[in-house]
């Protein structure tokens, strides 16, 4: 296996089984939140027992684990605060993702020897707020998204901090992700943890007294989608980041199923270790080959953006059609035990004769044709279910890995 590039490969897990899944794609680190203080409340989340269980099983295969603790903290937040970050300090986290100087501060003097990393809320746009955090203690600062890459260069040039950047993922359209649209519009606190998403709503725009004059969006027969942002894709620039010296790439998505979470962090592992085998190679500017993003493009997402990566944005960065773009492929089953046969827990409706494909390690795909599915005391089954455990025998041999996903072709071309 080609060892690990210097960039870490940071991955989000909204839940234990997500986050087994992403390290066993090759995350370098997993962020997690707890049940409280952290800004994806809807996500699964996990209680301290499960912080703790995620610890042990990720410091095992030599990934570090960091926890969210970045609302936008009121009074009323701060009683809990220290004792809750002594049972993280206790669990063994490796560090704090924090945005609220309030909570840093409390932090700093509860668990002094906790790394703490600044959260994208923060909004660094900056050299000199950068080097406020250092000054303050911070370890890894989380850059806005509305920086540049040239602005990013900058940041990192300027401070002895690590510097970590989000490459994928959900895009928000308030700054940075400080929104106060889904309070006034559902009363749910995005800044609490809460958000209602109401940028992905289905909007009607009238204007009664301006005949004539449209608003410069789309519209189809579901509605207009006028603050729905594409995704973020920062893929095809991996390679100028690593040259940067961009110490952490970090993926959005801990409220996405695990389909999402094995499979990002599957293409960026392909991607990053590419890059790094190309530059050992002499290699002076890597280019990544083009089943990247065809491998990308087979996940859901509302189409891709760069974002601000060369500068300003526009209406092309914007989904005004939908939602969403539909998504071709859906997780068929999890490797729950390795053998022959394989123990599979089913997550679509599974039939002998569908063809299906294995996401195996390195970016390969391994199509195969189910020749038999059993239940678990070898009864042969015409059908297996969503949820149901059961031995899966293939028209060929496999070399399976537990918690490796197979995946199958909703939408054929």
């Amino acid at each position: 296996m080609i060892p690990s590039p210097s960039t870490e490969l940071l991955a989000p897990a909204g839940s234990l089984e997500k986050l087994k899944t992403a390290i066993h794609y090759g995350a370098d680190a997993v962020y997690l939140g707890g049940k409280k203080f952290g800004l994806r409340a809807k996500a699964t989340n996990f209680e301290i027992d499960e912080i703790r269980e995620a610890v042990l099983f990720a410091h095992a295969r030599n990934v570090r684990i960091f926890v969210t603790v970045n609302i936008m903290a009121h009074n009323r937040d701060l009683d809990a605060l220290p004792d809750y970050l002594l049972s993280l300090g206790l669990a063994g986290v490796d560090g704090l993702i924090v945005s609220d100087p309030g909570i840093f501060r409390i932090a700093r003097r509860t668990v002094p020897d906790l790394h703490i990393h600044i959260s994208t809320q923060a909004n660094i746009t900056n050299s000199e707020s950068a080097l406020f955090w250092q000054d303050m203690g911070a370890t890894r600062v989380n850059l806005a998204r509305e920086l540049s890459f040239a602005e990013m260069v900058e940041v990192n040039a300027a401070t002895d901090l690590k510097i970590e950047v989000f490459v994928h993922g959900a895009l928000c359209i308030s700054y940075s992700g400080r929104c106060m649209l889904s309070h006034y519009l559902t009363g749910r606190d995005a800044n609490k943890g809460a958000c209602a998403h109401p940028c992905r709503y289905n909007y009607r725009l009238e204007e009664e007294k301006r005949p004539g004059e449209y608003f410069p969006v789309e519209e189809d027969a579901r509605g207009v989608y006028i603050f729905n942002s594409k995704d973020l894709c920062l893929l095809a620039r991996l390679p100028e980041m690593v040259k940067a010296g961009i110490d952490s790439i970090k993926l959005e998505g801990r409220m996405k199923g695990i389909y999402y979470a094995g499979g990002i962090v599957w293409i960026y592992r392909a991607a990053l270790d590419y890059i790094n085998e190309q530059i050992k190679a002499g290699v002076v500017d890597p280019v990544l080959p083009d089943v990247f993003m065809t491998e990308i493009m087979k996940l859901g997402s509302r189409g891709y953006s760069e974002n601000f990566f060369d500068g300003s944005v526009g209406a092309e960065n914007m989904l005004y059609t939908g939602p969403k773009v539909t998504q071709e492929y859906v997780p068929a089953a999890i490797i729950r035990k390795v053998g022959e046969p394989v123990i599979i827990e089913v997550r679509n409706v599974i039939r002998p004769g569908d063809e299906l494909e294995y996401m195996a390690p390195g970016l390969e795909n391994i199509v195969f044709t189910v020749a038999e599915v059993q239940s678990l005391n070898g009864n042969p089954l015409e059908q297996a279910n969503p949820n149901m455990e059961v031995l899966l025998f293939t028209s060929v041999a496999i070399d399976w890995h537990e918690h490796g996903l197979i995946r199958r072709v909703q939408i054929k071309k």
